[in-house]
């Protein structure tokens, strides 16, 4: 074979190869229904709404503007039971700094009964809002309690925490999100 028809025959495969890419690309992100697998660090925390034990509508996006710890939780988790104090101590400590607490019991697995025991055991004032269905630790692809997201001002996730967090953890967190 001749070098000009090597050359030929070699951007002809380049120009069919490239072609091949562009016809069977996902251009309307069907691949992934258009979302990203699990909510993840650098990504727009996905928007929810749940009703406290009082029935009051709480929405993650009218949290804007404010650093949100959105933990995932039920009362029978001993690591969930551990964080607490921790975190009701944080609340206290930098709610007046546009810092929020949005607790997410999974109350599939749990009852409302037991959240309003826990809430009083523990003396907890953070909002406690229920997914009573389940949507929202399956949007949020909960595979284990306590599994936490630290949220930016702007709804933007910054860190996934699985497991039980630390008082110290917390203000770390918290403190570097507030700068």
């Amino acid at each position: 074979m001749q070098p000009n028809h090597r050359r030929i025959l070699f951007v002809l495969i380049l120009a069919l190869g490239v072609g091949w890419i562009f016809l069977s690309t996902d251009k309307e992100g069907l691949s992934t229904a258009g979302q990203i697998p699990a909510p993840q660090k650098g990504f727009l925390a996905p928007d929810f709404t749940l009703e406290t034990l009082e029935g009051e509508s709480v929405t993650l996006s009218d949290l804007r503007g404010k650093v949100v710890l959105l933990n995932f939780w039920a009362t029978w988790c001993p690591p969930c039971r551990a964080e607490m104090p921790a975190f009701q101590q944080a609340y206290a400590d930098y709610k007046d700094e546009d810092f929020v607490i949005l607790a997410v019991n999974a109350t599939t697995q749990d009852s409302p009964e037991e959240v309003a025991k826990f809430i009083d055991e523990y003396g907890l004032r953070f909002p406690i809002v229920l997914d009573k269905t389940g949507e929202t630790n399956r949007l949020y692809q909960v595979q284990s309690l306590p599994t936490s997201f630290f949220v930016d001002k702007e709804g933007v996730i910054q860190e996934v925490v699985v497991g039980g967090l630390a008082e110290a953890m917390v203000r770390a967190r918290v403190e570097e999100l507030m700068k």
